[in-house]
């Protein structure tokens, strides 16, 4: 690993980075953070790069290059990330919400396109990504934001603060209890397999939002018991889900009555997101 020098210019410093192996643009943020700028303003990066670098704030950028090459998330190292156009504020309490995830929200946007004024609910919610970005694309609808993680509550609830956009948070384990009924029930539940080689490279991240039994498959096994009876008739549920999972999903969605079963591939082509329409009143 090369020696930690002082460089004395901000190019001479992006470049240590890189000698690191870390990718240039996740340079550019930390260093951008460590300037007290927003990790958008590259342009300004390139336009200063032969600028000189503090002593301090060496010290900080070196240190946020190392977290990150142990595998901390960029979102958390500078506390914020970007999702369907919203500025979030995240941390190791919730996850790093993915640009994948961004596929769940355009297929409900989709289905509730002739809804007007529709209840919604976001199961795991985390740090709200999901509730806050269809509560910012339809102002008309009742947006509630669940999850079973009172600190990553908080973190949800000052996301809705920051961008002014309101929704009932509410603690709670998937849909059990008394929560009404939805036009849409949507969520990113844990679906990693618990022996999962994978979750190492994820040891940063909240492990009961990411792992779930033997299969990965309880949590969403869960949701589609209890959603029948939390669905308005005509309503939908969709999830994510791991990219080999789409098949195992839709067939728990058909056994559970659901119709026109389906799914969603997300930006790298992989089936992301798998749901169903729910035509059936429930039970008196």
């Amino acid at each position: 690993m090369p020696e930690a020098i002082p460089p004395r210019r901000l190019d001479a410093a992006l470049a240590w980075a890189q000698q690191l192996r870390l990718p240039r643009l996740e340079a550019q943020m930390l260093l951008l953070h460590t300037l007290g700028r927003g990790p958008h303003d590259r342009a300004w990066l390139l336009a200063h790069d032969g600028e000189p670098l503090a002593s301090g704030a060496w010290t900080s950028f070196e240190h946020l290059c190392r977290r990150r090459l142990s595998g901390e998330p960029v979102a958390y190292l500078i506390g914020h990330k970007a999702f369907y156009g919203l500025d979030l504020r995240v941390n190791e309490q919730v996850l790093d919400p993915r640009p994948d995830t961004e596929t769940l929200v355009d297929w409900a946007l989709q289905v509730l396109q002739a809804q007007t004024a529709p209840l919604i609910v976001d199961l795991g919610t985390g740090s709200g990504a999901i509730a806050l970005a269809l509560k910012a694309q339809r102002p008309d609808a009742s947006v509630t934001a669940i999850d079973a993680s009172p600190q990553a509550l908080e973190v949800a609830r000052h996301n809705a603060r920051r961008l002014n956009l309101p929704i009932t948070v509410r603690q709670g384990n998937w849909l059990a209890g008394d929560h009404g009924r939805f036009d849409l029930i949507a969520g990113n539940p844990p679906y990693i397999a618990e022996d999962d080689p994978h979750l190492a490279a994820l040891r940063h991240e909240p492990r009961m939002a990411l792992a779930s039994g033997a299969d990965g498959l309880n949590a969403i096994r869960a949701i589609i018991a209890q959603a029948p009876v939390h669905l308005r008739p005509g309503g939908w549920l969709l999830l994510e889900h791991g990219h080999e999972q789409a098949s195992a999903v839709c067939q728990l969605l058909q056994a559970a009555g659901f119709t026109q079963v389906q799914s969603r591939s997300d930006l790298a082509g992989h089936a992301r997101c798998s749901g169903g329409c729910w035509m059936e009143s429930p039970a008196p």
